[in-house]
């Protein structure tokens, strides 16, 4: 009986402090110090050798500008035994805010001197001087530490002081010593360096660490070294450099494999960089004994050419896709090319039938549950080209049920709704976009949300979902790339439907199709109406991004482009662009991207 009354007395006071606790935190984050003040007093009456209940009211005295009753406080603390030395530099930094430079350089000086006693002491103590930004303090610890127990590497945390001081050529060797040395990972350091890159090759920056590291190249002929210049010429945008930096880097390694020259190419395609892309994959072509590795670079190399075909290039591409076909038949190891071969046919050559044919015969491979979904996707969409709906919809509801919480069914249930959507069944496609704008993809869960506020916003206007339905035949147009129709079903929609909710919608997707045709000017015309006209509506912010991409990208005018990217990241925080338009913002403006 007494252990159980023992016990639940135990249990009171631990519930007590621990109440204690998160009111002392709470009050302090609310920056309402005089309650916080009050349970911190508590917390260290009743747990005197808890650090950090003790860090917890220095902070709170500090705040409230009790400076007095933080130096007793601490001047007490340090004359218990088995001190702990950081609290030297609490009550240095407590004589630094009394505006006491004399008094603070005498703790701080003890401090380290603790580190003759325990070496080990030297992390805990520079770590702390370099919290309040004590650079020079932090750096004289670690070097003491070190010099006292060669064991001790602080380094790594030196280095970054080195940076945070300015000493920036001093900081790269640093860390490049330390990655050649082996005592932390090329990604710890490359997260480091990123902080100080930036996209401009001029940058001082930049021009450091390329000297720093041809210097090291030249001293030792380290493939790291061709790793870390084809990493910093990526950054600068430099993808011919970087391809001669891969390509030394493959002729070098025993077992060489190209995941390092694809991973090259596919930011280089992205970045609309063809013609590199195209002497990058063209190489893998030319060097890759995997059968797989150099298909997946020619399919690349085609992809490329489909950009902006004529019908003769057309013709050769067909020629190629013939003699892959010839070359690899039909196996499950080789689904990505009969479906590019498939998407070709139906989107490039407007033959859908024979599309669906190659697919249907891949079908019938011994093929595992992602590998059958991933045929019947691109299935169904070559059905939708042919509106050939019902049988679409069969197929991607088989993905949908077979692959519920994968990405592949979550986007197979996207495209039931689009398809609902082109078929004029718009009950059924909001019903699948409520589903999915929970979506673990965020781009699923976006194109969701757009659909699904197009379908109910221009029902409840229109009962008779009249422009609803001259917008889906545009939208289904413009998928059929038949894009100067879609841009006339567009016209007539922004001519009988002015006013409309229907219009914004309009206005946006003829933008991106005239985009398509290169009549920049007009679709410039098209965003710029958006945000005179509809500046609180929902596609604001679509507009915004859409017109910052076109001054960057197409019409050379980074001003305006900044401008518009601005609009994002101050007026439409939330916005699905927001993360890309902050990232290109400061990419125009100079600064180092992460």
């Amino acid at each position: 009986m007494k252990a159980l009354y023992f016990i639940a007395i135990l249990l009171i006071t631990f519930s007590a402090v621990a109440q204690e606790d998160f009111l002392a935190k709470q009050y302090f984050n609310d920056g309402d110090f005089e309650k916080a003040v009050i349970y911190y007093e508590k917390l260290v009456e009743k747990n005197p050798r808890r650090t950090d209940y003790t860090e917890g009211l220095i902070a709170t005295y500090q705040q409230l500008e009790r400076y007095t009753d933080a130096e007793e406080f601490l001047l007490k603390k340090i004359q218990e035994p088995h001190v702990y030395p950081t609290l030297f530099i609490e009550l240095g930094y407590n004589y630094t805010l009394q505006n006491r430079p004399e008094k603070a350089k005498e703790y701080y000086e003890k401090a380290i001197s603790q580190i003759d006693q325990n070496p080990n002491y030297g992390y805990g103590i520079g770590y702390r001087f370099q919290k309040y930004a004590l650079l020079d303090e932090a750096l004289k610890a670690y070097n003491k530490a070190m010099e006292l127990n060669p064991q001790l590497d602080y380094n790594y945390q030196m280095a970054r002081i080195y940076g945070e001081q300015g000493n920036i050529e001093k900081m790269y060797v640093s860390y490049l010593n330390l990655i050649s040395e082996g005592k932390t990972s090329k990604s710890n350091v490359l997260r480091s360096i990123d902080d100080f890159i930036t996209a401009d090759p001029e940058n001082e920056n930049n021009l450091i660490l390329k000297k720093t590291l041809l210097q090291n190249a030249q001293k030792n002929p380290n493939i790291l070294w061709n790793e870390l210049l084809s990493w910093l010429f990526v950054q600068q945008k430099q993808y011919g450099s970087a391809f001669r930096q891969e390509k030394a880097i493959y002729k070098r390694m025993e077992g060489a494999n190209t995941q390092r020259l694809n991973t090259l190419g596919n930011i280089t395609l992205e970045d609309n960089e063809t013609d590199t892309a195209q002497e990058i994959f063209q190489y893998i072509a030319d060097n890759s004994a995997d059968a797989i590795t150099k298909l997946n670079a020619q399919l690349n190399l085609i992809d490329i050419q489909l950009l902006d075909p004529s019908e003769k290039a057309l013709e050769e591409i067909q020629k190629q896709f013939d003699e892959l076909i010839a070359l690899h038949g039909y196996k499950a190891q080789t689904l990505q090319l009969q479906v590019a071969y498939a998407n070709f046919l139906t989107f490039k050559k407007e033959n859908p039938e024979k599309a669906v044919q190659v697919l249907k015969q891949s079908l019938e491979l011994p093929l595992n549950n992602r590998g059958k979904a991933f045929v019947k996707l691109a299935l169904g969409d070559i059905l939708v080209f042919d509106r050939r709906f019902n049988e679409a919809l069969i197929y991607f509801s088989q993905i949908q049920k077979n692959l519920k919480n994968d990405v592949l069914g979550q986007n197979a249930r996207y495209k039931v709704a689009q398809t609902s959507f082109y078929k004029g069944d718009f009950d059924w496609a909001l019903t699948q976009l409520k589903v999915l704008r929970s979506s673990t993809s965020q781009l699923i869960a976006n194109d969701a949300m757009q659909l699904s506020l197009l379908i109910s916003d221009n029902s409840l206007e229109d009962s008779t979902q009249t422009s609803l339905k001259k917008y889906a035949r545009a939208d289904l147009l413009a998928y059929q790339n038949k894009t100067k129709e879609a841009i006339t079903e567009l016209d007539d929609i922004l001519k009988n439907h002015k006013g409309e909710k229907i219009e914004d919608e309009a206005l946006l997707k003829q933008g991106e199709l005239l985009e398509r045709t290169k009549a920049y000017e007009a679709a410039e015309y098209n965003y710029l109406k958006i945000i005179e006209f509809y500046a609180n509506g929902i596609l604001a912010d679509d507009a915004h991004f859409k017109l910052a991409e076109l001054y960057r990208n197409k019409l050379d005018q980074p001003e305006k482009a900044k401008t518009h990217y601005e609009k994002i990241i101050y007026n439409y925080q939330d916005s699905y662009y927001f993360p890309q338009a902050r990232k290109n913002f400061r990419m125009l403006r100079g600064d180092a991207v992460n």
